[in-house]
């Protein structure tokens, strides 16, 4: 259930349900508390054969939130590194079938194709937003980090991350709703 803070932030809490989902809107900022996984090119071009041979992932994506980061190594004492976001489109022609498997959430920074939109609305999911630049401040809100698959990947495997509070922004809703979109308009409208 997503809950409202008194600041207005919506705290959520993974897995996402359907209606976790369906009660969020574009522009809505949130903090998230659960589980997230990290993932970049590399990881999902190992994922989509995985997906369309019918074989098991390395993770379940059922409710789940995959965040497009590739963590630099944690100085003594941190449980990581940087975590910025990394552009989201490159993703693009993965996600469709990770969402069709139950995914919930994807995390990362700029556009996504209308393909994606689309499969945002079809299947109840969000596309949220990360402050670029900001990596070593989000890392405070990493609570445990733990490789889950292709450890030779390096930093681009795919990692399970324990986060408290970790602030996004919903950029897609599954309504329709495109915050840059939105945002544009509305600077248009006021003689920007």
């Amino acid at each position: 259930m997503v809950k409202t803070a008194a600041d207005g932030v919506k705290e959520l809490a993974t897995p996402l349900s359907d209606a976790d989902v369906e009660s969020l809107r574009a522009g809505d900022r949130v903090r998230i508390t659960g589980v997230l996984y990290t993932a970049r090119d590399a990881a999902h071009g190992r994922l989509l054969p995985l997906i369309e041979k019918g074989e098991t992932l390395p993770f379940d994506p059922r409710g789940q939130i995959i965040y497009y980061t590739g963590p630099s190594p944690a100085r003594p004492g941190s449980v990581v590194g940087s975590i910025g976001p990394t552009t989201a489109s490159r993703m693009d022609k993965y996600v469709p079938a990770l969402l069709k498997l139950g995914l919930k959430g994807t995390i990362g920074k700029g556009y996504r194709s209308q393909p994606v939109k689309d499969a945002l609305r079809q299947h109840r999911a969000l596309y949220l937003g990360a402050i670029g630049g900001a990596g070593a401040v989000l890392s405070q809100f990493v609570k445990k980090l733990e490789v889950v698959a292709y450890e030779d990947l390096g930093t681009e495997a795919i990692r399970r991350l324990e986060v408290e509070g970790f602030p996004a922004i919903v950029l897609y809703d599954c309504h329709g709703g495109d915050l840059y979109q939105d945002g544009q308009k509305a600077y248009a409208r006021a003689g920007a």
